[in-house]
Parts: structure tokens; sequence; C-alpha cells
């Protein structure tokens, strides 16, 4: 078989070091990391006065902290339930006592985007802040955590390509575990995409719209480019992917992750739309 021919997968440990009886593993690290520079970008944004309609932004520095607490909260809590609802209910409601142990692997990205939604909105209607200020100021942050998620996907060799005979493609071994009637098969590094798209590019492109167009001067418009970006890279990353086996909404050539970004897309669109309408409207001018 020429599959056996390809890339080797470089089977990283997914343990980054331990600290006694402490393994601290590198999707762990890779959350902390993307929460972290997201926080100290969003500090930016905050501080480049310039950036915001009338030079002034949604709220100071000081509340910051509080922002990354109740986004981390809503990643967390909206990941994990997002994974158990959307990709493994029958499994998890038979075994609810394995609902909270994050630590055997489980999580959403749409459900931390609803969690991590509802979170922002929380946080600034209990401040009196703009929610979709709010919300523009977080997802123009949000790719850098998924470029770091998806490079911890990549280390655990998890979320694996499909079967592939590209030059790049390697054999994952969790793939044995899951489709052992077709491995060994190498398969698209389906992750690195995904970083790619939903990380590096879409990062870049909000990045052009704040600093270049005037993006956050337009309540919505930031959030709203985000959804649709992130909506097509996983759409387009899906026709690379592996399906979630078994899942409902895996229909011909189509998957559940591209169903689910379905209402990402149409809110996108929706949102940038209202968008500019909002900043063409006689009271916005004047």
């Amino acid at each position: 078989m020429i599959w056996l021919a390809t890339l080797s997968f470089p089977n990283i440990d997914p343990v980054a070091f331990s600290l006694g009886p402490v393994a601290i593993k590198w999707y762990g690290l890779a959350y902390m990391a993307g929460l972290l520079i997201g926080w100290a970008y969003v500090r930016h944004l905050l501080q480049s006065t310039a950036l915001w309609a009338g030079g002034k932004a949604p709220f100071g520095l000081e509340r910051v902290d509080d922002l990354l607490f109740y986004v981390t909260l809503g990643v967390i809590l909206g990941g994990r339930l997002g994974f158990v609802v959307f990709y493994e209910p029958s499994y998890y409601f038979s075994h609810p006592a394995d609902i909270p142990a994050v630590w055997k692997g489980g999580m959403s990205f749409h459900g931390a985007l609803v969690g991590s939604a509802l979170a922002i909105v929380l946080f600034a209607r209990s401040n009196g802040y703009s929610a979709l200020s709010t919300m523009d100021l977080c997802t123009a942050a949000n790719p850098i955590g998924l470029f770091f998620g998806r490079l911890a996907n990549f280390i655990n060799g998890e979320l694996f390509g499909r079967v592939s005979d590209a030059p790049w493609a390697m054999v994952f071994p969790q793939a044995a575990q899951l489709h052992p009637d077709v491995e060994p098969a190498a398969r698209h590094p389906s992750q690195l995409y995904e970083a790619a798209l939903e990380g590096l590019v879409l990062f870049v492109v909000l990045r052009v719209m704040t600093h270049r167009f005037g993006a956050l001067q337009r309540p919505g418009l930031v959030s709203g480019t985000f959804l649709l970006g992130y909506g097509l890279a996983r759409s387009i990353a899906e026709f690379f992917r592996e399906p979630h086996e078994g899942h409902p909404l895996n229909l011909g050539p189509f998957t559940a992750g591209q169903f689910y970004s379905l209402p990402m897309i149409a809110i996108g669109i929706i949102l940038i739309i209202a968008a500019r309408k909002a900043a063409s409207s006689p009271k916005a001018l004047a």
C-alpha cells in the first residue's frame, strides 16, 4: 500500500511536563495560551482608542480581567456541554457522571462559541456596556485561541483527516482505534488546515478590518465577519476532516460540523448587513 510510504505522525507526548503527580498537557496549555494572548490582544485594542468611534473604547483596561473570567467560564462550560449535546448525547445521558470529566477530552467549538457569547452578553449588560462592541473585541482575538487549539488537536492526534494519497498525508495512530477496518491509512493533517484557516487567515482578515477599515467603529461588523469567516473556513476544512462517526447529520458528502456552521454563516451575514446599515443611517452620520 502506498499509504505506508507517506509521512509518519510525529507522536508528540500529549503531556508537556509533570509537576509531581500532576501532568500538564499540551491541550491545557493551548487553552491557556489562547486565553492569555487573547487577553493581551484585547488590552491592545482597548488602548488603541483611534480604532473606536469617537476615540472612546467601550470600557477601560481595569475590566479586562473580569471579561477574561466570564469568557473562560463560557468557553469551558459551553464547549463541554456542546460536545455532550451535539456529538455524544446517547453516551453522556447514559453516563452522566462523565459529563464533568473534561480531562478525558471532548470539547465542541460551536458549544464554546454559544457559551462565550452568552457570557460576553451577560458581562456587557451587567456593566452597562455595548454588547456588540464587547463581542467585536472578543471575536477579534478569537482566532488566536483557535490557532493554538488546533495545534493541540494535532499534537493529540485527534480530529484527524480523511484518507488521502497527498504527499503530506500521515498515519495517525489514534485512527486505528476508531477505524480498524481501513487502518493503517494515510490521512490529511486536517488539524493543521484548520489552524491555518480558522486561526492565521481569519486573524489577518479581522486585523486588516480593525486597523485599516475602522471595523470597530461599526458595532457588530467584526463579530459578523468572524462568524461568517469561521463558518466558511470550518465548512471547507470539513471536506478534509474525518466526520464524527455515526453522527445523524453526516449526510452524503456533508458533515455535522458543516450543518452546525450554517447558523453561524447566517447570523454573520445578518450582523454585517445590520452594521453597514447602521453606519450609513442619517443618525450615524450626524
